[in-house]
């Protein structure tokens, strides 16, 4: 078309046609364009519809890869929190241990004694208990001619000692 148009332009004669042949040119043109928004607007609505079931696809494949990758974060960032207070707690309770311990020697240098020491004497006590309660128990004769005999022997003891108080 292009060069029909050259050749005419070439030709000074020829300018009527010329002319012609833009408006003919430009006609189908026109046409073509028409024919093409057509065409689309007949295809349109299918493609349309093609397009939007596409782009449910990839939304949900998207989704699909967000929720994964969220979940695997989820999951790392629980499990660091738990390391990080697994640490934390595991220092606390070296802090406490230390804090105890020079509680302890402070208190031991102002002879405050400690729960251990407190605890033995308890234990001591009991089984001083028990053995006060097992002497206690015994029969009384074994334990009558023994006060018999001490009473005996303080009484000549205790007259001796008086008439050395009427001299006094």
């Amino acid at each position: 078309m292009v060069k029909k148009l050259q050749k005419m332009s070439a030709d000074k004669k020829s300018a009527p046609q010329l002319s012609g042949a833009v408006k003919e040119s430009a006609q189908q043109i026109w046409l073509a364009g028409l024919g093409a928004f057509s065409k689309a607007q007949e295809e349109g609505g299918k493609v349309f519809e093609t397009l939007v079931k596409e782009g449910l696809s990839i939304q949900r494949k998207t989704q699909a890869v967000a929720e994964e990758k969220i979940s695997t974060a989820t999951n790392k960032m629980a499990t660091m929190a738990t390391d990080i207070t697994s640490k934390a707690g595991h220092q606390w309770d070296k802090l406490e241990t230390i804090f105890e311990e020079r509680v302890a020697k402070a208190l031991n240098k102002l002879g405050v004694p400690s729960a251990k020491d407190v605890d033995a004497l308890i234990a001591r006590i009991d089984e001083l208990n028990k053995n006060v309660q097992k002497m206690a128990s015994k029969p009384a004769a074994k334990a009558a001619p023994r006060a018999a005999a001490k009473s005996a022997a303080a009484k000549p003891a205790a007259k001796k000692r008086a008439p050395a108080r009427k001299s006094a």
